[in-house]
């Protein structure tokens, strides 16, 4: 029966989820229960492509990568695939209307990650938008639920809070994504020689665009505020913890908070949020 299937597929992304990202998944527990599904699949969309450009060395990334993209364009066409998770998430796609543009966007960034590891400000803005803000208009396609107006509305804080997400990656990733990948993501910065005046400015920038992406979150619908918050509240103490760190201690271990005060941190934003204190 195809009912199984389609379970069997959102039980795949969900556990995707669960496994990778305990903070997002956490979130998620606090989003209505009619929209988490629709997240899930985005996530573990997300996810396999992440990790083919990531993990799978040693394979051909860039075939594995087409690949995806041509199973994804046909599962969406179709509207089914044998691919579970690709299977769960063109359903949410077709559902809520996901523009191409958005995903082909995401799989552009994800290609980058295959042949660039020094960015400009010109591709780092487009990585941004590809693997990060793109990602937050996806989910927001769920949260507004049809209203195009408050879509539109929202989009900016929306990719703010996504572009707010992947800097701090970025700098808790640090270590890996330099000293294992060889990338680095900042524009105009050394890692070899990583100052305080280059964390400074990153930090600023992070800062204002948290600021920015909370207006946003308040606006959300009632059914999305609620997870979002939180996994604001949580990203925003993981940078408050990066900031306290030297530049030197950045590169030299991943920043993380322990999951007893990450629910700490959930109990915390609850109260803020039922306080009306975001």
């Amino acid at each position: 029966m195809k009912a199984i299937y389609d379970e069997v597929s959102l039980g795949l992304s969900k556990r995707m989820t669960r496994r990778y990202s305990t903070s997002f998944s956490l979130g998620i527990l606090f989003l209505d229960r009619s929209i988490r599904t629709p997240i899930y699949n985005i996530y573990g969309f997300v996810r396999l492509a992440d990790e083919i450009v990531d993990s799978f060395h040693g394979y051909d990334q860039e075939k594995l990568l087409s690949k995806l993209k041509a199973d994804t364009i046909e599962a969406i066409e179709m509207g089914i695939s044998t691919n579970p998770v690709l299977h769960s998430f063109q359903e949410v796609v077709r559902q809520y209307q996901i523009d191409w543009d958005l995903i082909d966007t995401f799989l552009q960034s994800m290609e980058m990650d295959l042949d660039q590891s020094k960015y400009d400000m010109k591709s780092y803005e487009k990585y941004i938008l590809g693997s990060a803000e793109v990602v937050g208009l996806m989910c927001l396609k769920v949260f507004t639920n049809g209203d195009e107006q408050l879509y539109r509305k929202l989009r900016p804080t929306a990719k703010k809070l996504g572009s707010a997400f992947q800097k701090v990656n970025f700098l808790r990733d640090a270590q890996s994504d330099f000293k294992e990948l060889g990338r680095t993501y900042f524009p105009g910065v050394n890692l070899n020689q990583f100052t305080e005046e280059n964390k400074k400015e990153i930090e600023k920038e992070i800062e204002e665009e948290f600021a920015l992406a909370l207006e946003g979150i308040k606006q959300l619908p009632s059914s999305s505020r609620k997870g979002v918050y939180l996994a604001y509240f949580y990203y925003y103490r993981l940078f408050k913890k990066i900031k306290r760190l030297s530049p030197q201690n950045v590169l030299k271990t991943r920043t993380r908070i322990p999951n007893g005060q990450k629910l700490v941190l959930m109990f915390q934003s609850l109260v803020r949020h039922e306080l009306n204190m975001m």
